[in-house]
């Protein structure tokens, strides 16, 4: 003769929970149902089984020799069933990896070197979240990718990248410039809180007039090239922002200088839960940035 299906696990997790209280009321209360819905479980267990699992009175339980037999076995069970859950949870979160960084690198220099990762690593799941400005990442972020002075730099990071900037605009516009001097009737783009880019590569190019008066202003560097790609006038970024851009011959550069930039990427690994799978894409990255 056949065997038969195992329970219903909730069926089973309402027996155990009863026969721990004695009491379907405080088993509904523990399991979040209603007792009504615990006393049902039990006598469809009962059902499914073909014994009686408990003896009831009017105000308490008690468990029959048949219940008595079951209880130890099936609660080991559990446990082991709990066990493997949870342990399967944590390898999930172990294998998850998520790394914020600046909307504009995140679509531009990180996206690629993902890519390369999960090639490498189908196994590690990544989530890529982009940040705006400084603003601190959200507290599971595993690897963190941000801007900053290398005066402001925190302790608890790394220098990534040290930046170089670039003169950007369309071929087009590249054609109408000879010597730097001709840039003082190009319109210009600026991003927001990063005027001195402009200011470091006149510097660089010995530029006697710079105006920036009238130039269209952004708070996005990649707003900025997404302008400068429609020919709406020259910007100054990161040459690693402007790569991609660079590669579809959207934008050129002009002019060979290529100042140094006041502001650097750094990296920093999570102060907490630091696992292995983040340590590899931390290590990726460092080494790709190279």
């Amino acid at each position: 003769m056949p065997s038969k299906t195992p329970p219903p696990l909730n069926f089973v997790r309402s027996f155990e929970c009863s026969a721990r209280h004695l009491s379907f009321t405080k088993a509904a209360e523990e399991l979040g149902l209603t007792q009504a819905a615990v006393s049902m479980h039990i006598r469809s267990l009962e059902k499914h089984l073909g014994v009686d699992l408990f003896v009831r009175f009017a105000r308490s339980l008690k468990l029959t020799e048949a219940g008595e037999a079951y209880l130890p076995t099936l609660r080991q069970a559990l446990v082991m069933i709990d066990a493997a859950t949870e342990t399967v949870q944590i390898n999930r979160q172990y294998k998850t990896v998520t790394v914020a960084a600046p909307m504009s690198l995140a679509e531009n220099w990180v996206s690629r070197q993902i890519a390369e990762f999960r090639a490498a690593h189908p196994d590690i799941d990544i989530i890529v979240q982009g940040t705006v400005w400084e603003k601190a990442g959200d507290p599971d972020t595993n690897v963190e990718i941000f801007m900053c002075r290398t005066s402001d730099k925190p302790e608890n990071a790394r220098l990534l990248m040290r930046e170089r900037l670039a003169l950007l605009c369309t071929p087009e516009m590249a054609e109408t410039l000879k010597v730097p001097d001709d840039l003082s009737a190009l319109p210009k783009i600026l991003v927001s809180g990063r005027q001195e880019y402009w200011t470091d590569f006149a510097r660089a190019l010995t530029l006697s007039n710079l105006d920036l008066v009238g130039a269209i202003r952004t708070n996005a560097s990649n707003i900025a090239l997404e302008l400068a790609a429609n020919g709406s006038g020259a910007t100054v970024l990161p040459i690693d922002l402007a790569q991609t851009y660079k590669d579809r011959g959207l934008l050129v550069e002009p002019f060979d200088a290529r100042p140094s930039s006041p502001w650097n990427y750094y990296i920093r690994g999570s102060n907490t839960d630091f696992l292995a799978a983040s340590q590899k894409v931390y290590n990726w990255l460092v080494a790709k940035a190279g």
